[in-house]
C-alpha cells in the first residue's frame, strides 16, 4: 500500500506557551498526548507522524486533503493536557 504526503502539522507546544503558565511540564508527554488526539480524530487511513507529517493511504487521500487541520488543532483542550502533565 502506498502513502501520500498531505501536509505537515506543527502540533508541538512552543516554549512561550509553557512560560505563560509559569510551571514545569513534561513537554514530551504533552506533545505525545496531542499527537494521540490528532491521530484519533484523523480520518481512517490517515496518520500523523511524530515529525508532524500527515500521510494518507490511497483510499483516504481525499478525506485527508479536505480535513481542516487547523480547526482540529484548535479543538484540542491544551489546558487539560497541561494539567495532566505537570511536574
Amino acid at each position: 500500500m502506498t502513502h501520500t504526503d498531505i501536509t505537515v502539522l506543527n502540533y508541538t507546544v512552543n516554549a512561550d506557551v509553557y512560560a505563560r503558565y509559569g510551571a514545569d511540564f513534561d513537554t514530551e508527554a504533552v506533545n505525545d498526548e496531542i499527537l494521540r488526539i490528532l491521530n484519533a480524530e484523523a480520518p481512517a487511513g490517515v496518520t500523523i507522524e511524530r515529525n508532524g507529517r500527515v500521510i494518507a493511504e490511497d483510499s483516504a487521500i481525499a478525506a485527508a486533503r479536505s480535513t481542516d487541520w487547523a480547526a482540529l488543532l484548535k479543538r484540542i483542550d491544551l489546558d487539560t493536557i497541561l494539567a495532566e502533565h505537570g511536574k
